[in-house]
């Protein structure tokens, strides 16, 4: 049975979407079976594999309100399998308040197909609500972005004590699987500095590569394509090879 890991930080721009889409791309190009579960109503996932996201059949929000099962939405790209997501999907969050077990509405929609893939990412909205309780009830790990800049570990101790709920409430199985330092600038003592006090926050849990700040980054979704294959020898794509080989090992 595959690794679910929730990709996940309350804070917006700290890279999320960026990490799902191209460790998606980079472990698909190393050879592992990969679902990319946008789970976020903006669908920036969706569309940064090149998915037109006014043309889908189905899309998360249809497995997960309607019934329809995973295996019928799950659209198959060169750079892994994406089970794409629409903006409808913010309307989920309130649906899903009266249902019962609302919590674990998307991990029963994903049990199914779990034996289908080595690696199952769900890229998370930035907010700590149902979407995202979701996600983390679903997962058995979450990875953290977190971008190198001032403010980086603020709303770090939110996200943690949300994990530490859920784990108690909701899934016991609940762990950290990694930390992983995005935006990172090399030319400065900044930097380096945040990236050592994340560190000393998650002892053994950061990712020893860190993603750079890199054009190349902003660049690839404009064009619907992960890093590694809009210019694949970036900064940017050497990182996120660099970083799915140290998956690879931890899982």
């Amino acid at each position: 049975m595959g690794k679910t890991i929730a990709i996940v930080n309350q804070k917006g721009g700290v890279g999320k979407t960026t990490t799902s889409v191209n460790l998606t791309a980079a472990l698909c190009e190393k050879g592992k079976k990969v679902l990319l579960c946008d789970f976020d109503p903006q669908a920036n996932a969706t569309s940064g594999f090149g998915i037109d996201k006014r043309k889908l059949k189905h899309s998360i929000y249809n497995v997960v309100i309607d019934g329809v099962p995973a295996k019928e939405a799950i659209i198959t790209t060169k750079y892994g399998d994406v089970l794409p997501s629409t903006p409808d999907l913010a309307g989920a969050a309130i649906e899903l308040i009266s249902s019962e077990y609302r919590e674990h509405q998307l991990e029963k929609c994903l049990e199914p197909i779990k034996d289908l893939y080595d690696v199952i990412l769900i890229d998370c909205p930035p907010s700590l609500e149902m979407l995202t309780l979701n996600g983390l009830a679903a997962a058995d790990s979450i990875l953290v972005p977190v971008q190198c800049e001032y403010y980086a570990l603020e709303g770090l101790s939110d996200l943690m004590s949300t994990m530490r709920m859920v784990k108690r409430r909701i899934n016991p199985k609940l762990e950290i699987f990694a930390v992983a330092l995005t935006m990172y600038d090399g030319r400065t003592n900044f930097s380096a500095q945040v990236a050592q006090e994340v560190r000393r926050h998650f002892p053994g849990k950061v990712f020893a590569t860190a993603i750079p700040r890199n054009i190349r980054l902003s660049e690839a979704p404009s064009h619907g394509l992960p890093v590694t294959a809009y210019d694949k020898s970036s900064k940017g794509a050497v990182a996120y090879r660099a970083m799915a080989e140290e998956m690879i090992q931890k899982l």
